[in-house]
C-alpha cells in the first residue's frame, strides 16, 4: 500500500485520492491474483492430476475425481491468498481474516463431506458392501462434522474459544434429541441390521405393513429403500425393520430352491379300487412299472400270509386309483429336470373338504429366479390335470354356468341315469 501511494504522489495524484486509489488498486491486484490461482489450480494442476488420475491402474482415485475432490481444494486458494494479504488494510484485517477464515472452514466442511461419500464409493465396489453396507455411518459422519463445523465457524465470527460453545452444547442436548430423533433410531437400527445381517442390499424382503414386496437397493441412515416387483419405490424407515417384522427371501435365493406348494383337489366319487384291466394299463406306464410289480407281491404276500378272503374287494389289501396316481406324481417328480432332488419332496394328501380330496404337491424347484420357477410350476401342473383322468380320476371343480346350462337342456331319463351312476 505504501509502495502504490508512493508512486501515485510521484505522478503528482492529488494526496487526497492517494489513499482511496491505493486501496483500490491493491482490491483489485488481490482480485485478479486469486483468479489467476485459481484459473492455474483448476487448469493446470488439475489436469495433470487428472491425466495422472486415468492413466494408472487404480480405481479408487478415479471416484475421488467423480466426486470432484480435487476441484473443492482449488477453492482453499483464493481464501489463502486473501487471508495472508488482510493485513494490507489495517482497518478491516480481523474481519477480513475471520471471513477467509469461515470461507476455509466451509469449504473444508464441503471437502470433507465429498471424501466420505466417495470412501462410500469405494467401499462399494467390494463385495462386502453388500452385506456390511456403512452408508449409514458416512451420513452420521457427516452430521458430526456438519455440527463441529458450525460450531468452528460460529466460535470464529464471535472471536471465542469452540470449547465454550461445546460446553453449551450438554445443555441442548434435549434439543437435538428432538431434532435428531430419527437421524438416532436410524443410527441404533442401522447398527444392528448390519451386526446381525439381517438385510443387504439386493435382498427381495416382504413387509406388508408398509406395502413393500421386492428388492432392497438403497439401505440409508435413515430410510431402505425397496423396489418393488411394479418397478415402484417404497421407502422403509430404518427402525422400522427392528421393531416390526418381515419376510427377507435371501435364505431361500443362497439355498438354490424355491418352494412349490400347490394341491389338486380330487373328486372323492372318482376314487375307487383298481380293476384287473387299470392295473394293466397302469404297468404300461413308464413311472410306474416297477411301483405296480413290486406293490402287487407286497399286498399278494400281505393277503397269503394273513389269509384274506379277496372275493370281496373289501377285505385285506389293495391298489387304488388315488395311490397309485400319488405314486405316479412321487416318480414324475424324481425325475423331472426342474426340481431340486436334495430338497424335501413330498405327494402328501391333506383334509378332505367340500371341494374334495385335496393332493399337494411340496417340493423345491432348481432355479429361483421367478420366471423359470413359474414356468417349471405350471409345466408340473399342467401334465397333472391332463393325466388325472387316465387314472379314472376327476379335478374337483365348482360347476359354472356352462355346466347348468347342459344340465337343464339334458333329458330327464340321462340326468336319472347320472345320478344313479354317481
Amino acid at each position: 500500500m505504501e509502495f502504490i501511494s508512493n508512486l501515485l504522489l510521484e505522478y503528482g495524484v492529488n494526496p487526497t485520492l492517494t489513499g482511496y486509489l491505493a486501496t483500490t488498486i491493491m482490491i483489485l491486484f488481490i482480485g485478479i491474483l486469486c483468479i489467476v490461482a485459481n484459473f492455474i489450480t483448476r487448469k493446470v494442476v488439475i489436469r495433470i492430476l487428472t491425466h495422472f488420475v486415468t492413466r494408472n491402474k487404480f480405481k479408487w482415485d478415479d471416484i475421488l475425481l467423480e466426486r470432484k475432490v480435487f476441484h473443492k481444494i482449488s477453492h482453499i486458494v483464493p481464501a489463502i491468498i486473501i487471508y495472508y494479504f488482510a493485513s494490507t488494510f489495517p482497518s478491516f484485517q480481523h474481519l477480513i481474516e475471520k471471513v477467509a477464515i469461515t470461507y476455509i472452514i466451509i469449504v473444508g466442511l464441503i471437502l470433507m463431506t465429498s471424501l466420505f461419500n466417495a470412501f462410500n464409493d469405494i467401499y462399494q465396489t467390494y463385495e462386502i458392501s453388500k452385506s456390511k453396507p456403512i452408508k449409514g455411518y458416512i451420513q452420521v459422519a457427516n452430521i458430526v462434522v456438519s455440527i463441529l463445523g458450525g460450531i468452528l465457524v460460529i466460535a470464529n465470527l464471535m472471536g471465542e474459544s469452540p470449547l465454550i460453545l461445546l460446553s453449551g452444547i450438554g445443555a441442548l442436548s434435549a434439543v437435538f434429541m428432538l431434532v435428531f430423533k430419527d437421524s438416532l433410531l436410524g443410527l441404533v437400527a442401522g447398527v444392528q441390521l448390519t451386526s446381525n445381517d439381517m438385510v443387504r442390499v439386493g435382498d427381495w424382503i416382504e413387509m406388508p405393513k408398509y406395502g413393500a414386496d421386492g428388492d432392497i437397493i438403497d439401505i440409508s441412515l435413515n430410510t431402505v429403500k425397496v423396489q418393488n416387483f411394479d418397478k415402484t419405490i417404497t421407502t422403509v424407515p430404518s427402525y422400522a425393520l427392528i421393531s416390526d417384522s418381515f419376510k427377507n427371501w435371501r435364505g431361500m435365493q443362497s439355498s438354490g430352491g424355491r418352494r412349490i406348494k400347490r394341491a389338486l383337489y380330487i373328486d372323492t366319487n372318482s376314487i375307487m379300487f383298481c380293476t384287473d384291466e387299470m392295473i394293466e394299463k397302469f404297468i404300461n406306464i413308464h413311472y410306474l412299472t416297477d411301483y405296480i410289480r413290486n406293490k402287487e407281491i407286497e399286498i399278494e404276500e400281505y393277503n397269503a400270509k394273513y389269509e384274506i378272503d379277496r372275493s370281496n374287494r373289501v377285505n385285506g389289501r389293495a391298489l387304488t386309483n388315488i395311490g397309485v396316481f400319488r405314486a405316479y406324481i412321487s416318480n414324475y417328480l424324481k425325475h423331472h429336470p426342474g426340481i431340486n432332488q436334495n430338497m424335501t419332496l413330498l405327494v402328501r394328501q391333506l383334509e378332505p373338504s367340500e371341494k374334495g380330496l385335496p393332493l399337494e404337491i411340496y417340493v423345491f424347484t432348481n432355479d429361483t429366479r421367478w420366471d423359470v420357477y413359474e414356468s417349471i410350476q405350471a409345466d408340473i401342473f399342467d401334465h397333472l390335470f391332463a393325466v388325472a383322468p387316465e387314472f379314472g380320476l376327476r379335478v374337483f371343480q365348482n360347476p359354472t354356468g356352462n355346466d347348468l346350462k347342459s344340465i337343464m337342456e339334458e333329458p330327464p331319463e340321462k340326468v336319472i341315469v347320472r345320478q344313479r351312476e354317481h
